[in-house]
């Protein structure tokens, strides 16, 4: 499980790259479990967790972007 300090610390290239690797985790696990190979099954629910944390933070800094005025 990642913290929040963690992810807000990385920028806007390293947080996509981050998704990414997230979402190819989740669909490993999703193809462990239908395969019966899945032992820890909580790691499921964290991996969920994280890539929303992630695409929480990066909607943040889109709108904090979207609501600077442009001078």
């Amino acid at each position: 499980m990642t913290k929040i300090a963690d992810i807000r610390g990385k920028s806007a290239d390293e947080l996509s790259g981050m998704l990414i690797d997230l979402r190819k985790e989740q669909f490993n696990l999703r193809f462990q479990r239908a395969t019966g190979q899945l032992e820890g099954t909580g790691r499921i629910k964290a991996v969920r967790r994280d890539i929303a944390r992630v695409k929480t933070i990066l909607a943040e800094r889109t709108r904090a972007a979207a609501a600077t005025p442009k001078s």
